[in-house]
């Protein structure tokens, strides 16, 4: 099995601490046991999967899902809960010089009617995920990077104007604010699609996970431990999460980056006032490896960071370390305040910075979607439900043309983890400026 990270990396040892599990009500599912057929299969019960599942078995397809753990499991289940613009890493002035300024255009409108998806569906299904924050706000971190937000925003908001706003950090210069998106408990969301899915009769099971895919006849074969799924269509929608050798195309296209989450106990109203943040608002800052937080609905704090780079016991601890000290530091009237919670996930990253949405190539039948850089919340449901039409023979609508782009290999693709290293060195270095 050729994963990129160390085995302590996909373990429930790092999720042990997830607070959204408190949230929830555990249920157990069945494994997928001897020879079944559909007209798809999905690898992967996130935001992605069950968002195609539904869409296809809306269509009338026959779908089963396939999940290595548990529904929400991974990234889906374990996020900061940001329902935000985002998806790709690259700038918007890359993505219009490489991809042309209609294509930019198209993908602004992307992020917003993904963020109109995740609305809609909480609507239909009707489950209380504790939404709240009218959009959210990025702050600088440095003068420079106030600097170069102001010049591309006529309102961009200053030191005083934040902290009338409910909005205080320390090493905070200014900040614009987006209304556009809302925060969420992700992992109600996550169960709220698996009850649609099912009324809609889509069958999934847990601790299955996909150890061969391969061709049988016209159709595909997905064979777990116990059992296996012959299917006209596959669907790899295990994002962070995925294999080099599910299929062999994969390796080296795809990068797993760490990310790390912390929540405080309840805050008292004194104390939120005491530090100068009472904003419901979604946050983040201008770092490349950056911070991202809010203040959640019943009074806690979730604070999140980039930058892990190695899985392991001692590693674990090393990260929960610092980002408490990074908390610390931005929040320094909060340093009495316990964390009850602390865990850690994996995102993705893809060579060209900009998700890959589509069938892969030279392949009939294989489709994948991944690659949301950290903002998968939004970007994921979207792109789970646009593949999910098309895998049902639709176009691909909603998407600028380049997600259809299949993603090179990184460079030393086998070593791509080292680069990774070099980079975030120099990322944590151009921080400070």
């Amino acid at each position: 099995m050729q994963r990129v990270f160390e085995d302590y990396a996909y373990t429930d040892a790092v999720r042990n601490g997830c607070y959204w599990d408190t949230t929830v009500t555990p249920r157990t599912w069945p494994v997928l046991q001897g020879a079944h057929q559909a007209d798809v299969v999905i690898i992967g019960a996130g935001f992605v999967g069950l968002n195609a599942a539904i869409e296809l078995a809306q269509g009338g397809a026959s779908v089963i899902v396939l999940e290595a753990e548990w529904p929400g499991w991974g990234a889906s289940g374990r996020n900061g809960g940001f329902c935000c613009m985002g998806g790709a890493k690259a700038e918007d002035a890359t993505i219009a010089r490489h991809y042309g300024e209609t294509a930019l255009q198209e993908w602004d409108a992307a992020q917003v009617a993904a963020i109109d998806l995740v609305g809609q569906r909480i609507a239909d299904l009707g489950v209380d995920v504790e939404r709240h924050s009218n959009g959210e706000i990025i702050l600088a971190h440095s003068s420079r990077a106030m600097a170069r937000l102001a010049r591309t925003n006529e309102n961009a908001l200053g030191p005083e104007d934040l902290r009338s706003r409910g909005i205080q950090a320390s090493g905070i210069y200014g900040g614009v604010h987006t209304p556009v998106g809302f925060g969420l408990n992700p992992r109600r969301y996550v169960d709220g699609l698996v009850a649609h899915a099912e009324a809609l009769g889509v069958r999934i099971y847990g601790q299955s996970p996909v150890v061969q895919l391969k061709r049988s006849g016209l159709n595909w074969q997905a064979a777990t431990n116990d059992g296996c799924v012959e299917a006209d269509k596959v669907l790899i929608a295990s994002n962070g999460y995925s294999r080099d050798d599910l299929p062999d195309w994969f390796a080296g296209r795809y990068l797993p980056a760490q990310s790390s989450v912390m929540v405080t106990r309840p805050l008292t109203r004194e104390e939120q006032e005491a530090q100068g943040w009472t904003s419901d608002l979604m946050a983040y800052d201008t770092r490349t490896l950056l911070h991202y937080f809010r203040l959640m609905p019943d009074g806690r704090f979730l604070f999140g960071m980039r930058g892990g780079l190695t899985s392991s016991p001692r590693a674990e601890e090393a990260v929960q370390r610092r980002m408490r000290q990074h908390f610390d530091r931005m929040f320094p009237a909060w340093k009495h305040v316990e964390a009850t919670h602390m865990w850690s996930g994996l995102v993705c990253l893809m060579p060209s910075l900009v998700p890959f949405v589509g069938e892969l190539p030279d392949t009939s039948g294989l489709y994948a979607a991944m690659g949301w850089h950290g903002n998968g919340v939004a970007m994921g449901s979207y792109a789970g439900a646009v593949i999910g039409k098309h895998m049902a023979g639709q176009p691909v609508e909603g998407l600028p043309d380049f997600v259809q782009y299949p993603p090179r290999q990184f460079p030393l693709s086998k070593h791509r983890r080292a680069l990774l290293r070099l980079a975030y060195l120099g990322y944590a270095v151009t921080d400070l400026l």
